[in-house]
């Protein structure tokens, strides 16, 4: 019987499990009752358990036969700051939290593969079982890796997954090298000098300022990077007065860049600064950038990018395997554990539906043993029995 058969036994108890975990969803860095959920369902299978690595994460470790290798398999369990808009039998039931990404359905079919692995044992060495916390920006992955993850529970080899929207369920994609952005998060904070509406005349306005600061902000990719690389500059939140009639003090400019290499983004971070120096200095304002590297750039190391395909076209055949899956611009902190040992990410085809971060988002169960198997398939094949 093929993983995939097996898992698909026990496909309903997983749905549970997973549409559980949707209505309860918690931000990042605040698990604790999923993290609860995670180690008590991996205890229950015989699996030795460790609570709170890297806060709430947690990690299982399932040992067989005489083999010296070790896998880690790595899933994320946080939601997002969302109001769900669903209207489904197990919406959430915390205001303002969402399951909007499907972090639900990573952390299900990581225990579907533990469950199947527990049981069958067809493999010779150590599998880690990673339940990473806050991978929403929230730091998870370097959480996890200070408190010494891959020192604890060394890993040989990393692997992980994403559902994907824009593939059917039962496909995969994947690439070799650059897979997902590395992401930056900044504020630029302005000051300028406050004064009547009607008197613009004796003001330094902020507000003026920070519209020109965005719009100069779009030449960086266009005038200041090489036309080989691929990067954005977003400027996705504006904070500035309080009255109609009064221009104020300061004004807020944030937002994101992302790159596929850490050199790019010292060039976007030297030229943002330079910019909006500049251009407040040119207005008579001051400004100050802070600029915070959020996620690396996810490399797939090209031997693991072959073993991963190689193990989701054993489940459904080569035809439904895309390899060369072009890079995309969204962001995963599971890169910063990849850059500790080489690894790859793939993504699972989710079906049709809403993008993720919508609030119309929802996870496809019947993308769970597609997840659960890959997951399954992936340790048999580089820890034969």
């Amino acid at each position: 019987m093929s993983a995939f058969e097996h898992i698909s036994r026990y496909h309903d108890e997983l749905t549970t499990i997973r549409q559980d975990l949707h209505a309860h969803p918690e931000l990042g860095m605040e698990e604790h009752r999923t993290a609860g959920i995670v180690a008590e369902q991996l205890e229950a299978m015989g699996i030795e358990v460790h609570r709170g690595v890297g806060r709430t994460g947690v990690v299982g470790v399932l040992r067989n036969g005489s083999g010296t290798g070790s896998v880690g398999l790595r899933a994320d369990m946080d939601a997002l700051p969302l109001e769900e808009l669903t209207n489904l039998p197990y919406s959430s039931r915390n205001p303002g939290r969402m399951h909007a990404c499907g972090h639900d359905g990573h952390t299900t079919m990581l225990l579907g593969a533990a469950r199947y692995l527990a049981e069958t044992r067809a493999f010779s060495g150590t599998v880690n079982f990673i339940f990473q916390p806050g991978e929403e920006g929230c730091g998870g992955a370097l959480a996890m890796l200070e408190d010494g993850l891959l020192d604890r529970f060394p890993c040989d080899k990393l692997y992980g997954m994403h559902n994907a929207t824009a593939l059917d369920v039962g496909k995969y994609a994947i690439g070799s090298g650059p897979f997902m952005a590395g992401g930056a998060f900044f504020d630029i904070m302005i000051e300028g000098r406050g004064a009547h509406g009607a008197r613009p005349e004796v003001s330094v306005d902020p507000v003026l300022t920070a519209f020109h600061i965005g719009s100069a902000l779009q030449s960086i990719v266009a005038r200041n990077l090489s036309p080989r690389e691929t990067a954005v500059v977003s400027v996705t939140k504006v904070v500035a007065g309080d009255a109609y009639n009064v221009i104020p003090q300061s004004a807020t400019l944030s937002g994101t860049a992302r790159f596929f290499s850490k050199e790019v983004a010292q060039e976007i971070e030297v030229a943002m600064r330079r910019v909006v120096e500049g251009v407040a200095a040119g207005f008579g304002a001051t400004a100050r950038l802070d600029f915070r590297l959020i996620f690396a750039p996810t490399i797939n190391h090209p031997e693991r990018a072959t073993e991963l395909a190689d193990a989701a076209a054993d489940l459904v055949g080569e035809d439904l395997v895309n390899r060369n899956r072009p890079p995309v611009m969204g962001s995963e902190d599971f890169s910063f554990m990849l850059e500790k040992v080489p690894g790859a990410y793939i993504h699972v085809g989710n079906g049709p539906g809403a993008q993720a971060h919508n609030p119309h988002y929802n996870f496809n169960d019947s993308a769970i043993p597609y997840g659960a198997a890959l997951y399954a398939r992936i340790v048999e094949r580089m820890l034969p029995g």
